[in-house]
């Protein structure tokens, strides 16, 4: 059965292929059933594949599938391959879960959209491409999957082109990110270069081998994909595009915060993690972009009236904890909060694309309220999702997921209580805006009379991932709650243990005790500002200095402002100033030429045929002259 790996991602790519062929002449039905369908045998596969291997001795969980050697340069050979251990396993099985409940949802979502079709080939092309990159077992052959990632996220966010801000919010995606994938490309030719491959097993203990802790090459090496990881996973300082990103189909947003591309860049460092190592000045920055990025992004999630950009803020936040994990070491915690947040961020931005069509497109939660009563499942669903982010001690995943992450920033050797103390003001601050969505968008009095267009497609998926919400973290209690670390046992064999201080249980207990009132310190601090006394929010917007404040977290603290000032306009400027420089004349004489070239050629064509017989009989006699003189 695990031959049947190569089957996961082309079943999304096959469904791709049918509907960018032959998908404008099917019928909608159709067209749902292929591009649904072929994600749900992907998941089923993934499912048979995973269990045949976790039913293997820990020490024999690995399995490669060599397809062909892609291209073969002297001793580089980067070969098609796949490799199946237990972070790929867990990233696919995340990856196909989530995607196949996207896509169900999608099918009603989009159901009335004249790209139907079109949309569908988008999404499979989307899924086949992020679960090349995350089962890759080569570099090149995952930058393959990086790069299609980031393709289909430009056709996605502005999949309704027709609106220029979609069409820039598309373009704004592609090229922040380009930035990031330029610094990756050159990471991947300096490792090429000096460890003779890009084989991710053989180039991670070569470098072991090769090249001492805290030499230079390392670092660079692991800087340059650091670069690439922040702007795939919209980190400091290439945040800017996901806000942005909302503009594309509320489906795709989930599909791009939950389980591909966001999360791309964590796994990249995870899977690489031994240069990382190599490289202890670039993993403390990845700490610290962590840590920066998700109380950034925590701050601007508070003054957001769009339900959609508090959530995509709220992603940056997240990842913002992964890079925390990753950065102090704690690999397998950065990943279970991996796949923790892919469930109650899929969750959120789904119950969020119901309430946005409910109230007839509108995205402003101020204008909205008292919708509990109308949409109950809904609301119980969005109400555990967002429980789950704001980390509710003991019933929630998130709580588990977290608490783990800023225990190991406290009592890892590379941690400390600077970053533990930015993880816990960002739990404060995500309780703070998350809890002030639900009482918005829920509570209060009803402003607008609901559609009723909510059906079965699209609850199914709202259930099925609020259940995952609530039960994916009993896979790593900590040892105040149980002491059944298996989700870390499991990936042990590839990511290893963090390094971390000897802790005592009253420490722990304190710790997690911090965690949880804050969590819920957030909550009633939300109750009472957006719900019980909204006046005291709206009086303290109303002092000068404060509301300078909230307009500059508005703004995304300004990284717009100053980008467009630091690099576009002056780019534009110096285009306009160089438009008519000296290359351009001769380009210019060059088409000048072709121009007078074909006018001198028309003239021959008059349309008469003694002129014809003339021209063959003055060319016959220069020919001949040319031959017998010549």
């Amino acid at each position: 059965m695990l031959d049947w790996l190569w089957l996961v991602p082309a079943m999304p790519v096959a469904g791709f292929l049918i509907l960018a062929v032959v998908g404008a002449r099917l019928h909608r039905r159709a067209v749902a059933t292929v591009g649904v369908g072929s994600i749900a045998i992907a998941t089923v596969i993934a499912f048979v594949v995973g269990a045949r291997l976790v039913s293997l001795p820990p020490a024999d969980r690995v399995f490669t599938q060599m397809l062909w050697t892609w291209v073969r340069i002297g001793d580089f050979a980067p070969a098609i391959a796949f490799r199946l251990d237990a972070l790929s396993l867990v990233m696919m099985l995340v990856v196909t879960g989530v995607s196949v409940l996207i896509h169900l949802y999608s099918s009603a979502f989009m159901e009335g959209d004249e790209g139907y079709a079109r949309f569908f080939a988008y999404m499979n092309l989307f899924v086949g491409s992020m679960l090349v990159l995350v089962l890759a077992d080569d570099l090149l052959f995952l930058y393959l999957g990086w790069e299609g990632v980031g393709l289909c996220s430009y056709l996605l966010i502005g999949f309704w082109y027709r609106d220029p801000l979609n069409a820039n919010a598309g373009r704004k995606a592609f090229v922040v990110t380009r930035v990031g994938d330029t610094a990756m490309a050159i990471g991947l030719f300096l490792i090429a270069t000096r460890l003779g491959t890009l084989d991710i097993q053989i180039l991670m203990q070569r470098a072991a081998d090769t090249w001492p802790v805290g030499s230079a090459l390392p670092i660079v090496a692991a800087a340059l994909l650091l670069g690439g990881a922040v702007g795939k996973s919209a980190q400091l300082p290439l945040q800017t595009w996901l806000p942005d990103a909302m503009a594309g189909p509320t489906p795709v947003s989930a599909l791009i915060h939950a389980a591909t591309m966001v999360t791309a860049g964590v796994y990249l460092i995870a899977r690489t993690h031994v240069l990382f190592a190599l490289a202890p000045p670039v993993q403390l920055a990845v700490a610290i972009i962590g840590a920066a990025t998700l109380l950034l992004a925590g701050c601007s999630a508070l003054t957001q009236p769009d339900i959609k950009r508090v959530l995509a803020y709220s992603t940056i936040s997240q990842v913002g904890y992964m890079f925390l994990a990753l950065g102090v070491g704690a690999w397998s915690a950065a990943v279970f909060h991996f796949m923790t947040h892919a469930f109650f961020k899929a969750l959120l931005f789904l119950g969020a694309g119901v309430v946005i069509v409910e109230m007839h497109d509108e995205h402003d939660m101020f204008k909205m309220g008292g919708l509990r009563r109308d949409l109950p499942v809904v609301f119980w669903t969005f109400l555990i999702g967002s429980a789950s982010l704001a980390a509710v001690p003991i019933v929630t995943a998130g709580f588990y997921s977290k608490d783990l992450i800023l225990f190991d920033a406290w009592s890892s050797v590379s941690g400390g209580p600077w970053l533990w103390l930015a993880g816990l003001v960002g739990a404060l601050l995500t309780s703070l805006y998350t809890f002030r969505m639900v009482f918005l968008t829920f509570f209060g009095d009803r402003q607008r009379q609901p559609a009723g267009r909510v059906g079965w497609r699209m609850n199914v998926p709202l259930i099925t991932l609020a259940l995952l919400a609530i039960v994916a973290g009993f896979v790593e209690l900590p040892p105040t709650l149980g002491d059944t670390p298996y989700f870390t046992a499991f990936l042990l064999p590839v990511l290893p243990a963090v390094a971390g201080l000897p802790a005592r249980m009253a420490d722990l207990a304190l710790l997690q005790f911090a965690a949880g009132v804050v969590s819920l310190g957030g909550i009633y601090a939300a109750w009472v500002l957006f719900l019980h006394r909204r006046t005291i929010a709206a009086v303290v917007r109303q002092r000068p200095a404060l509301r300078q404040i909230h307009r500059f977290w508005f703004a995304g603290w300004g990284f717009d402002w100053l980008y467009d000032h630091v690099f576009v306009r002056p780019l534009v400027w110096f285009a306009a100033a160089d438009k008519d420089d000296a290359i351009d004349r001769i380009f210019d004489g060059l088409a000048w030429t072709s121009r007078g070239a074909w006018y001198a050629l028309h003239l021959s064509q008059t349309g008469r045929v003694r002129w014809y017989a003339a021209g063959l009989t003055v060319g016959a006699l220069v020919i001949t002259s040319i031959v017998i003189f010549l």
